[in-house]
C-alpha cells in the first residue's frame, strides 16, 4: 500500500461524509415541510486489495489468514424514513392526514403518490393538491352510495343544490304508559234545533242547506247559495287548520256533516266498539217539534278531545249560522278520557314541500295477553278527504315489547300541488316500548325525506368518506378519498415536491379506501408534520463533520509524508 492510496482513501471519506452532510442539511431544511420524510445515508466499504491469501492448517503448520487492506468508503444507499409524523389539527375541511401507512393518490400528467394532504378546492369545486394535481377517489351514485372501483377526480359541490326527496320512511320512538285506563269518547251538540223552512218537517241528510232553518225562527233560511264559511276547531291541545265550506245550489245537510267530520279530523274508519260511541257527525231528534240537531262524536283518547269556540264556524260578516247548544264560557268541547299521547312532525313531498303530520296514540284495550294501542294519523296538508288520514294498531306483550303493528303505510293526498300524489311513507314503531311509571312520550326520531338544500360544508371520516352538510338539515355522502399502499415503500421514486412514483422495486400500488389493506385512518381537518428529529440531525451532523475532518487529516498527513519522502531524496 502506497501513500498515494492513503490520499484516495481519505478522499473517499470526504466524499461519503459530504453526501451525509448534504442529506442532513436537506432534512433540517425541511423540518417544517408538511408530511416531509427524512432520509439517512448508509456507508459501505469499497473493495479490498488482497496482499496475501490465507492458507489452510496442516499437521506441521497452523495456517494463516488472508492479508487485505481497504480502499475507503462509498455511499451504500440514501433511504427514506416513512415513519408517520405527528398530526396537527388545522380546522380546514380540505386538509387531510393519514394516521398510519398509505399515500394519497394525485393525478396531473401522471399518477403520483403523496403524504401531503394540504389540499384545496379549485374554481370547479375539485379537490386538488398544493401543486395543482387532482386528488383521486371514488364517486357516488344518485342516492349517495359510494361507487368503488375506478378512480376519478373528487368533486365537492359546495354551493350547489340537491333535488328534493320525498319521505319514504319515518321512525317513531318513545314509551306508552301502560297504566292508563281504556279510552272513552264523548260528543258535542253542534247546533240548535233545526227544521226546514216553514217548520213543517224535520230535516234529513238529503235536505238542501238552503231549506235549513232554526226551529226558533223557521221562516228564515240559515244558508244561501254562494256563501263561504270557515271552521277553526281544536283537537287535544292544538289548533286545527282552518277549513272552508262554500254553499252550492245543491249542497245538502250531509255535505255539511261531511265537512265537519273532515275539518275536525274525525276518523270514522275504526272498528266498532260497544263500550265507545261511534265517531262521526250525526242527526238526532231535537226537543222542538219537527226538529233535528247535529252531533259530532270524536275519537277516543284525551288527545283527541274536540273543542269548538263559539265563533269557530262563521260566514259572511262573522255571522255564525249554527248556535251551538251546549258548552261553558262559549266553548263547546268533548271530554274523552283514556291514556293518549300526540306528536307532530314534518314529512316532505316530491317537490320538497313540508307536509305536517300528526300522530296520536290511544290506549284501546287491556288484556292478560298484552295491551293494544290505536294510533291516528292526521294531516292538514291532505288535499282530499279531510284531516284524518288513517289509523292502525300497536300490540305489546306482557314485557312492554312491541310484537305487532297494522296499517303503518301512510298515504297523504297531494292533488293540485304539483307534487307526486299520494305521498306514501312507512311509520316504523319498532323502537317503541310500553312501560308503566313514566309519562307517555312519542316523537319522530328520523325521516328520510328532505326539501331542496344547498351544500354548505363537509367533513371527512376515518375511512375517507366525504359527508356533505346541507342547509336543509340533511347530510349526504358526496365522495370518498382513496389511498394507495406499497409492499416496499422504500422502493418509491422521489420526484420532489412531496411526490412519489412507483418503481420496479416498490411493487404495484394497492389502491383502496383508508383503514383497508394495511392503510391508516384518515384525519380530516389536520395535516401530518415532518418526521425530521432536529436533535438527531444535529448529532448526525456532528458525527459527519467529525468524519469529514478526520478524512481530511488523513489526506494532510499523507501529503506531509510524501513531501518528507521527496525532500529526503534530494
Amino acid at each position: 500500500m502506497g501513500l498515494s492510496d492513503a490520499l484516495f482513501t481519505g478522499m473517499s471519506g470526504l466524499d461519503v461524509n459530504q453526501v451525509r452532510l448534504n442529506v442532513i442539511g436537506n432534512n433540517i431544511a425541511n423540518a417544517n415541510t408538511t408530511a416531509f420524510k427524512s432520509s439517512r445515508t448508509l456507508f459501505t466499504p469499497q473493495f479490498y486489495v488482497t496482499d496475501a491469501d490465507g492458507t489452510a492448517p496442516t499437521s506441521n503448520f497452523g495456517g494463516s489468514n488472508p492479508s487485505q487492506h481497504g480502499q475507503g468508503a462509498v455511499v451504500a444507499t440514501t433511504e427514506k424514513n416513512f415513519t408517520p409524523g405527528a398530526i396537527q389539527p388545522t380546522g380546514r375541511s380540505t386538509d387531510m392526514a393519514i394516521d398510519g401507512n398509505g399515500f394519497f393518490i394525485v393525478k396531473g400528467n401522471t399518477q403520483l403518490y403523496t403524504r401531503d394532504g394540504s389540499f384545496s378546492l379549485n374554481s370547479a369545486n375539485q379537490l386538488v393538491s398544493s401543486g395543482g394535481a387532482f386528488v383521486q377517489g371514488f364517486g357516488v351514485d344518485a342516492n349517495g352510495n359510494i361507487q368503488a372501483g375506478s378512480l376519478r377526480n373528487i368533486t365537492i359541490p359546495l354551493g350547489t343544490s340537491t333535488i328534493a326527496k320525498a319521505t319514504g320512511n319515518v321512525a317513531m320512538q318513545g314509551n306508552l304508559n301502560a297504566a292508563g285506563i281504556p279510552a272513552a269518547g264523548s260528543s258535542i251538540l253542534l247546533s240548535q234545533d233545526l227544521t226546514t223552512v216553514g217548520g213543517a218537517a224535520a230535516p234529513a241528510t238529503t235536505t238542501a242547506l238552503t231549506q235549513l232553518a232554526s226551529a226558533s225562527a223557521p221562516t228564515t233560511a240559515l244558508f244561501s247559495a254562494g256563501q263561504t264559511f270557515t271552521l277553526a276547531g281544536q283537537k287535544g291541545s292544538r289548533s286545527l287548520p282552518t277549513s272552508t265550506f262554500t254553499v252550492q245550489a245543491g249542497s245538502t245537510v250531509q255535505d255539511l256533516m261531511t265537512f265537519y267530520k273532515q275539518g275536525l279530523g274525525v276518523d270514522t274508519n275504526v272498528p266498532a266498539n260497544a263500550s265507545l260511541p261511534t265517531p262521526g257527525v250525526t242527526l238526532a231528534t231535537g226537543t222542538a217539534a219537527n226538529s233535528m240537531h247535529l252531533i259530532v262524536t270524536g275519537n277516543s283518547g284525551s288527545q283527541n278531545a274536540l273543542a269548538l269556540p263559539g265563533n269557530s264556524f262563521t260566514g259572511p260578516g262573522g255571522v255564525a249560522p249554527l248556535a251551538f247548544a251546549d258548552g261553558a264560557n262559549g266553548t263547546f268541547t268533548s271530554n274523552p278520557t283514556g291514556e293518549s299521547v300526540h306528536t307532530s312532525f314534518e314529512a316532505f313531498d316530491s317537490l320538497g314541500t313540508p307536509v305536517t303530520v300528526d300522530v296520536t296514540a290511544v290506549l284501546e284495550n287491556q288484556s292478560t295477553a298484552g295491551n293494544t294501542w290505536r294510533f291516528y294519523v292526521d294531516s292538514g296538508d291532505n288535499k282530499v278527504g279531510g284531516l284524518a288520514v288513517d289509523n292502525g294498531t300497536l300490540t305489546f306483550d306482557n314485557n312492554g315489547k312491541l310484537i305487532a303493528s297494522t296499517n303503518t303505510n301512510v298515504s297523504i293526498d297531494r292533488s293540485g300541488t304539483g307534487a307526486g300524489t299520494p305521498l306514501s311513507f312507512k311509520l316504523n314503531f319498532g323502537s317503541m316500548t310500553q312501560l308503566t311509571g313514566q309519562t307517555s312520550t312519542l316523537v319522530m326520531s328520523s325521516q328520510d325525506g328532505s326539501s331542496m338544500g344547498t351544500l354548505t360544508s363537509f367533513s371527512v371520516g376515518a375511512d375517507g368518506t366525504i359527508s356533505g352538510a346541507y342547509n336543509n338539515g340533511q347530510s349526504r355522502t358526496v365522495g370518498q378519498v382513496a389511498v394507495a399502499n406499497f409492499s416496499n415503500p422504500l422502493g418509491l421514486d422521489d420526484r420532489g415536491g412531496n411526490l412519489f412514483a412507483a418503481s420496479a422495486n416498490s411493487g404495484n400500488a394497492q389502491i383502496t379506501n383508508p383503514t383497508q389493506l394495511g392503510t391508516g385512518q384518515l384525519r380530516g381537518g389536520a395535516l401530518e408534520q415532518s418526521n425530521v428529529d432536529i436533535s438527531t440531525e444535529f448529532i448526525n451532523m456532528i458525527v459527519a463533520s467529525t468524519g469529514f475532518s478526520a478524512a481530511s487529516r488523513v489526506i494532510t498527513t499523507s501529503n506531509q509524508l510524501i513531501t518528507e519522502l521527496l525532500n529526503s531524496t534530494r
